[in-house]
């Protein structure tokens, strides 16, 4: 009695004592979490990797004398023609920011051909490499700037770009975290119908966010891991979603083995056991998936990895470890109104899973053929995906510095007002220039800063900015440049987004296929065959593809945007991939598990969509609604990779769970576990399906 009493009362003390360790962690990783947002970097040369031409472009201009130097193009205009008073505004206004600001070299007005503009090209080394100090300078030269009497006046370039950049990854963590938990807390309330339960899975995913923050600074500070503004919102999702689709799973086993034990410690520990290799297993899917970014050549997209990926295992940790004491401690009443009594039986009601599961069972090879067809024919969809999303085009809302950039482009047809910078060795500067205005598709070129051993030199190009023209001059100036021996480096905003589109090309080539055998091996570990995996991989991609075409179809026609980011595609077949394995995980686990304990393939097949079906489904919504808040924010890169995983989850989560994996398991029979034993294992339903002697 004395040895029970004990373990009694040591099984009543671990759920205290973890959530003490927790609330300890807390007080140290929250100034930790707090210091995230301060290390994200948000530069387009920040996603590029260091061997670009542009990046080195952009490290040596932070050498030369100043530093790094803020542009800016300030912009006047007037429908039909700037006055003698406007010019005189105008240069009155320049002549304010010349006395507030320490400039390069005083502003030179440029008129158009047709009269409606003038620009003022400005430019300060003053602010340096303080990212505080740059977007005062903005702002100040902005606050002189006024526009009057039907005249406009905008601040644009290059610097005011990056501010306003700089303002709306400012605005997404927030704003992302807060419509994230708004879904998140809908969507559970209405899966527990519980007024209380939905708190404590939610609470615990809020501490996860706050570990992942933590361990995500503590990243950038040790390893120099880059941390953008697009990886930390992304990581916030993966918290959110992928957490709350362990706590779902969790609390599903919970709640049935509440009915077979007495005390709540048994329960989750036979939960646990129950549930836990899935969700540990799908977590490190995820994981492994995100890890292979880290071969990515492209800077966001490496450091992307690891901060997703400690995203997915802070939400594996707390979900595992908090959740469950916190449950325990609360005991059964935390389920109320439908509090789950020891010895009771479950509500016997028809499940929808089950309904669609014996539908499809019954012409199994039909409903595969169509499925695949429809897939097929969403995937179509990807040959409307436009070209390469241009700068211009990356916000949903303009902000000013677009806006200036739209009106210099209409108004200088005849050249580029958005210059190409080119870096030459300070001995060789004179050759260099004289190359540079001899290249086809230049209009002008003039030397600038020297310093270190270089020279800048800035180029303007007789073709639009991002146009198919530009193009060719950049690839021109860097051909001529470096092939003759010369050294110089060719960058400048075009030139990076150019050398972003280049660098997401390799990554493409070389990270499908790492994710896809990281994948595969998890997936031949876990379920001792080499058919489920590839059956499994091979609907993930087709969702992938589907789920693009969904994308093609409505970005343009629907949405109005005008390209597709660059990154879509890679970014989107990483989770995809990942996350879609995860629900094939949880019900070929059960599968897997039911045929182990003798039912053959058709039953075993419909026993798991029947029981994990409501769990996935749940699931599914989940993490297809956090991913969907994506496309609330500002930027088309990320509403459209938001859309993307969306609506592939739920391809993923109500067609191929539900339809195409179950009749290809159905067909497949034992075939499907090819060669673990379970391949080699006799049928009962043949000996079944014999009739009996009369």
């Amino acid at each position: 009695m004395g040895a029970a009493t004990t373990r009694i009362r040591r099984r009543r003390a671990v759920p205290w004592v973890v959530v003490g360790l927790w609330l300890a962690a807390l007080v140290f990783v929250g100034p930790l979490a707090g210091r995230f947002g301060e290390v994200q970097q948000n530069r387009a040369v920040d996603y590029l990797p260091d061997s670009a031409d542009s990046t080195q472009v952009a490290r040596i201009q932070e050498e030369l004398p100043g530093g790094e130097s803020t542009d800016l193009v300030l912009v006047y205009h007037r429908d039909g023609g700037l006055t003698a008073a406007d010019r005189s505004a105008a240069a009155a206004q320049v002549a304010e920011v010349e006395d507030a600001y320490e400039l390069s070299q005083p502003p030179r007005g440029v008129p158009s051909g047709d009269g409606d503009t003038l620009m003022y090209a400005v430019s300060s080394t003053q602010p340096g490499q303080d990212e505080d100090a740059r977007d005062a300078f903005v702002d100040g030269v902005r606050e002189i700037t006024v526009g009057t009497g039907g005249l406009s006046a905008e601040v644009g370039g290059p610097g005011a770009l990056n501010t306003d950049m700089g303002t709306v990854f400012e605005t997404i963590d927030g704003t992302l975290l807060l419509a994230t938990l708004a879904v998140v807390t809908v969507l559970l309330v209405l899966i527990y119908r519980s007024p209380f339960l939905w708190l404590v899975p939610l609470a615990v995913a809020g501490v996860a966010t706050a570990l992942a923050m933590a361990v995500g600074y503590g990243l950038h500070a040790l390893f120099d891991v880059t941390v953008t503004g697009q990886s930390g919102g992304i990581m916030t999702v993966l918290v959110l979603g992928a957490g709350t689709d362990y706590a779902l799973l969790l609390i599903s086993r919970y709640r049935e083995e509440l009915r077979r034990h007495e005390r709540p410690y048994d329960a989750m520990s036979a939960a646990l056991r129950g549930c836990g290799p899935a969700v540990l297993a799908s977590s490190g899917t995820v994981a492994a998936g995100l890890l292979c970014l880290l071969a990515a050549d492209l800077n966001s997209s490496s450091g992307m990895g690891p901060v997703g990926m400690v995203g997915v295992l802070a939400a594996l940790v707390a979900m595992t470890t908090l959740l469950p004491a916190v449950l325990v401690l609360l005991g059964r009443r935390v389920f109320w109104p439908l509090i789950p009594a020891f010895g009771s039986a479950p509500r016997a009601r028809r499940s929808l899973f089950a309904v669609m599961g014996t539908s499809a069972a019954r012409r199994p090879a039909a409903v595969l053929a169509g499925g695949a067809a429809l897939l097929g024919a969403l995937a179509l969809g990807t040959l409307n995906l436009t070209g390469d999303l241009k700068q211009e085009d990356s916000f949903t809302d303009r902000p000013e510095s677009i806006t200036a950039l739209q009106t210099l482009e209409r108004e200088y047809p005849e050249r580029s007002t958005r210059p190409l910078t080119v870096m030459a060795p300070a001995d060789r500067a004179d050759a260099v220039l004289e190359r540079a205005r001899g290249t086809e598709g230049v209009a002008e070129a003039a030397a600038g800063r020297s310093g270190g051993g270089w020279t800048e030199i800035s180029v303007f190009a007789t073709a639009a900015p991002e146009s198919a023209g530009e193009t060719r001059t950049i690839e021109a100036l860097r051909d001529g440049l470096d092939g003759d021996g010369l050294g110089a480096h060719v960058g400048g905003p075009s030139a990076q987004r150019l050398d972003l589109a280049a660098s997401e090309a390799r990554d493409r080539s070389v990270i499908v296929p790492l994710v896809l055998a990281a994948v595969f091996g998890i997936l031949v570990v876990l379920l001792r065959s080499l058919v489920a995996p590839l059956l499994l991989l091979a609907a993930v991609v087709a969702v992938w593809g589907a789920a693009l075409g969904l994308g093609g179809l409505v970005f343009e026609p629907l949405f109005g945007f005008a390209g597709t980011d660059p990154g879509l595609g890679l970014l989107s077949f990483v989770f995809l991939v990942a996350l879609g394995v995860d629900y094939g995980i949880f019900l070929m686990h059960r599968m897997r598990e039911e045929s182990l304990n003798g039912a053959e393939p058709e039953a075993a097949a419909l026993t798991a969509l029947r029981t994990t079906g409501g769990v996935i489904a749940s699931a599914g919504v989940v993490l297809a609604a956090t991913f969907a808040v994506l496309t609330t924010l500002p930027l088309v890169g990320l509403v459209e990779l938001g859309f993307v995983i969306a609506a592939g989850v739920l391809l993923d989560t109500f067609l191929v769970r539900t339809y195409l994996v179950t009749t290809a398991s159905v067909l497949l029979r034992r075939r499907m576990w090819w060669p673990g034993r379970l391949s080699r294992a006799p049928e009962p339903a043949v000996r079944e399906r014999q009739p009996e002697p009369v």
